[in-house]
């Protein structure tokens, strides 16, 4: 009966250590990559809802999405998917998002990235074409699934 008992504390504990193991290197820069892709996907002149679907199903259900520099918090899906598609209303000419650098610590993915872009939005009446670097960390929970996003503006 103690062995039982012992096999099933251990068999446990080794699932439990298993459920808080990191995601690996290889893993966070794949994870990265994918935030990269699905945000370059839900900014082109064909964007459509199922990419705005496909960018927000990489969070978790309790998530932090901030922008720092205009001290804006997102902490709902529905949320953040209605601001996504309110912005189908802007006419995107083209927007290219390139990764310049990433770090990687415990999972946490640190991007740096360039994104250039012609895009006349629905509340100007101007077209504008930019360039800006911009640098976000991505926090993974044990899913590997966004539960902090901080979007640091250039």
């Amino acid at each position: 009966m103690k062995i039982l008992i012992s096999a099933i504390i251990a068999l446990s504990l080794s699932v439990s250590a298993l459920a808080n193991t990191p995601l690996s290197e290889a893993e966070l820069k794949q994870k990265a990559e994918a935030f990269i892709q699905a945000k370059n996907t839900r900014q082109q002149p064909d964007t459509t809802i199922k990419d705005i679907d496909k960018f927000i199903s990489l969070f978790s259900d309790n998530f932090i999405d901030e922008h720092i520099k205009f001290n804006v918090t997102v902490t709902k899906k529905a949320e953040l998917r209605k601001g996504m598609i309110a912005k189908l209303s802007d006419k995107v000419y083209f927007c290219e998002v390139k990764i310049d650098q990433l770090m990687l610590g415990r999972n946490v993915a640190f991007i740096k990235y360039t994104e250039h872009a012609k895009v006349k939005p629905s509340h100007m009446d101007k077209v504008v074409e930019y360039t800006s670097t911009n640098i976000v960390s991505l926090e993974f929970d044990n899913n590997g699934l966004i539960k902090h996003l901080r979007r640091h503006h250039g």
